[in-house]
This record gives structure tokens, C-alpha cells and sequence, in this order.
């Protein structure tokens, strides 16, 4: 990093602040792995802040601090760096170039830089040190995809390269596509399939068709070398220990991460995924009460 930095110092964990949190994903595993980290091991590197309206912003070292959080430290070795929000914001693609950041993460930081900070194509490839046809395709896949289909992945609920493939899809077609991925557990590759097959067709009436096919699990088309789509029982064995695995994540970003600590289109976005979010459980609930009823009922017969 060339710009100048202060002396690594301890800072309060209520004094750092996230607002740029939302061009980063979180991952229930990763933040598991932070926590027994500094568990084990203590903190092993600063994290890197900036001063930002009177106020220090974190750019690197959002695991260690929502993990810090959860163990209930109290503060976290910081280095605060004398930069600007831009330049922050440069450097969170720079420290992981080539190795840590998924292509959607790295289109949330050219939209920021594009949309929020007023640089032009050009001056972010600059920049970032890459070609300004990258950052054409980064801003064209974070613009063209669904804000609903972003939710699910920082949610967990989608695979940011799932994301990346649906995007493919017009904006009317990507959040039914995302829905059957989500509630199928489709991989990656089942995925591609499926964005192609919706690709391939132009009827809107053969397309309804094909959505429903998949969401309802019938034998399926399989190319070769592709995997069979998964049976009925598989499918419920995955989609539990999905759910379950996302549930905890979940509770444990909403207990660190308050809505109020994201911007304030981020919060509004979340805050009506939540809400939806909490409809469709409610819904679960009841079907999940419904099938172990019938099945009491039926043992006891």
C-alpha cells in the first residue's frame, strides 16, 4: 500500500465502522474459520482503516471484526491509512487481486467507483490496473442483474457464480431462474444448463414450462457429462441442511451486522428481503407442522 499509514494501534470495536461492507460477501464457513482463528491464535494481522466524516471506515479486515464481535473483544489492532473513500475503496480490489474476490464482488466495487464516485471507465481501469473492456463487463454483469438475485447471495441463499450465470437472463426471467436454482439446490453446472435451455427458448409459454419442469424435479435433459438432477429424497436431505446451514448464518450476520450499519439502499434492500424472508418461513412452518402431522397420523395407524 503506498499511501501513508499511521502506527498499528488498538481501536474500540464500536469505533470502526462498515460502510463498506456491502461490496464484500461474508460466509458463514469463513467467519467460523475467523473466529476459531482468533480464538487459537489471538489477531494475527491489523486491520486497515480510513478516516471517513469524522469517523474510522473499515477496507480490509471485515471477517476479523464480525468475528471479533461475536467473541465480544473489545478492540482489534488497527492500521488507519490516509486515504480518501475512492482510494479505499481502490484498495479493496488491490489487496485481493487474483485470489479472494468473486467476479460479483469486484463488480460491486466498479459500480461504486462508476456510479457512486463519478470515475469514468477509463480512470477505473486505471486505477485498478486492469483494461477498461474488464470494467465494461464488470459494471454490465452488476447492472444487469436483478437487486432481488443480489440479495440472495449475500444472503447465501445463491452461489455468486450461479449469480454470474442467471445474469445472462432478461431481468424479468432472472429472479424465477434464481428461485429454482435456490429451491432445486441446482449446481453450478445444473445451473448453466438451465440459463442455456431458458436461453434457447423464445415462447413465453414453453419457457413457463421449462421453469416448471425444473422447479418440480422431472427427468430432465442432461447433456453429457452433465450430473442427473437429484431425486426427491436427496433433494429434501440437501434443501434441510441447506436451510439450516443458511438459518445460522443468517442469525449470526443479523446479531453483528445491524441494518443500521449498512447504506441506505443496502438496508432498505435488505429490510424488504427480511420481510419477505420471514413470510416464506412463516409458510414453512406450517407445511413443516402439516408434514409431520400426517406422518404421526399415519405411524399411528
Amino acid at each position: 500500500m503506498t499511501a501513508t499509514a499511521r502506527a498499528e494501534r488498538p481501536i474500540a470495536l464500536a469505533d470502526l465502522g462498515e460502510r463498506l461492507a456491502a461490496l464484500r460477501l461474508t460466509e458463514a464457513c469463513t467467519l467460523a474459520a475467523m473466529r476459531a482463528s482468533l480464538l487459537q491464535h489471538g489477531q494475527l494481522s491489523p486491520v486497515c482503516a480510513f478516516e471517513y466524516g469524522g469517523a474510522l471506515e473499515i477496507f480490509d479486515g471485515f471477517k476479523r471484526l464480525r468475528a471479533a464481535r461475536v467473541l465480544g473483544l473489545d478492540a482489534l489492532r488497527a492500521v488507519v491509512v490516509a486515504v480518501d473513500i475512492v482510494e479505499a475503496t481502490v484498495h479493496m480490489r488491490e489487496r485481493h487481486a487474483g485470489r479472494g474476490l468473486t467476479a460479483l464482488e469486484e463488480a460491486w466495487i466498479v459500480r461504486a467507483l462508476y456510479r457512486d464516485h463519478g470515475l469514468s471507465q477509463g480512470a477505473i481501469g486505471a486505477r485498478l490496473r486492469c483494461h477498461k473492456s474488464w470494467v465494461c463487463r464488470r459494471l454490465t454483469l452488476v447492472e444487469a442483474l436483478d437487486t432481488s438475485v443480489q440479495a440472495d447471495v449475500r444472503l447465501g441463499l445463491l452461489a455468486p457464480r450461479a449469480a454470474v450465470l442467471v445474469a445472462a437472463l432478461p431481468r424479468g426471467n432472472q429472479t424465477l431462474a434464481a428461485a429454482v436454482v435456490i429451491r432445486r439446490g441446482l449446481t453450478v453446472r445444473q445451473t448453466a444448463h438451465l440459463v442455456r435451455e431458458l436461453l434457447d427458448t423464445a415462447d413465453p409459454g414453453a419457457l413457463e414450462a421449462v421453469l416448471r419442469r425444473w422447479a418440480q424435479g422431472h427427468a430432465l435433459p442432461c447433456r453429457p457429462g452433465l450430473r442427473a438432477v437429484r431425486g426427491v429424497v436427496e433433494t429434501l436431505t440437501l434443501d434441510i441442511t441447506t436451510i439450516r446451514r443458511s438459518a445460522g448464518r443468517l442469525e449470526s450476520l443479523l446479531v453483528t451486522t445491524p441494518l443500521a450499519a449498512l447504506e441506505s439502499g443496502a438496508a432498505v434492500l435488505v429490510r424488504q428481503s427480511l420481510g419477505e424472508l420471514a413470510g416464506v418461513l412463516r409458510a414453512l412452518e406450517r407445511s413443516i407442522a402439516g408434514a409431520l402431522a400426517k406422518n404421526d397420523a399415519t405411524q399411528a395407524l
